[in-house]
């Protein structure tokens, strides 16, 4: 183990912990020797898939409802950290983007980010001890960069990647380190489960084949990134190796953004 990234008698929170980014953040966390993890899908099959060690608390429901959240902040106790992953994405030029598209989307990737933000802070400054503390956002090269088709999807990871830092702003005296993550292409099911990739892995023959030309498209260095790779750049965003970075934006794009 790293210095500085244990994380021995500590517990997280984890959003869109059933696949993907969040559920390879748990799977670190677990290996770093986390003690207690609070995960948070609509899955609940994928969340009993994880081949978990620690203590785990499961919360099956939609990041959005207000009063999933009401009843976590009642039982979920003190936390030391927290990996806010949960989102949606879709794309649509803005003149054929419908407003309940787009009020999914932000839903979602916004008010579920609020709502899970909140929950997160008022459970790490509960016992009045939160030096040392610290939570990661998952914004997206979306977010910061222009691109087409992105308005709904772009529009709110921009606002999360924000939101991150008015936290760290708000929380830096408290002793929270709060940061976000903005991944360019990465191997997820929120990329790989729509009718666009499906349509490419028919045409091309494969899988693979369809991630290849999705990389030669976005990502100059070469391939997308993995679930794993996302989480190791978090779990290290969290860790006290990380003491003193707070507020920034970790770009993770592979140079899409150059």
């Amino acid at each position: 183990m790293t210095a500085g990234t244990s994380f021995n008698g500590r517990s997280a929170l984890v959003t869109g912990a059933a696949s993907g980014i969040g559920a390879a953040v748990a799977c670190a966390l677990n290996d770093a020797g986390i003690e207690r993890l609070v995960l948070v899908d609509q899955d609940a099959d994928g969340l009993d898939a994880l081949p978990l060690r620690c203590t785990v608390q499961r919360w099956i429901g939609d990041v959005t409802d207000e009063a999933l959240w009401n009843r976590i902040d009642q039982s979920i106790g003190t936390i030391d950290h927290a990996v806010l992953n949960a989102g949606v994405a879709d794309a649509a030029p803005i003149t054929s983007l419908g407003f309940d598209e787009w009020r999914r989307i932000l839903s979602v990737n916004l008010d579920g980010m609020f709502l899970s933000l909140r929950s997160a802070l008022r459970a790490m400054t509960l016992d009045g001890e939160a030096r040392g503390r610290s939570a990661v956002l998952t914004s997206s090269v979306a977010g910061l960069k222009p691109i087409a088709g992105t308005a709904a999807y772009g529009a709110s990871k921009a606002a999360v990647a924000h939101l991150a830092r008015i936290a760290a702003a708000e929380h830096a005296g408290d002793g929270i380190r709060i940061n976000a993550v903005a991944p360019g292409r990465v191997d997820t099911p929120i990329w790989t489960r729509n009718a666009h990739f499906a349509q490419m892995v028919e045409d091309l023959g494969s899988r693979q084949a369809a991630l290849d030309v999705l990389a030669a498209e976005t990502t100059p260095l070469g391939r997308p990134a993995t679930a794993a790779e996302m989480a190791a750049q978090i779990v290290f965003l969290l860790s006290d190796a990380a003491w003193n970075v707070t507020g920034t934006v970790l770009v993770s794009d592979g140079g899409y953004s150059l």
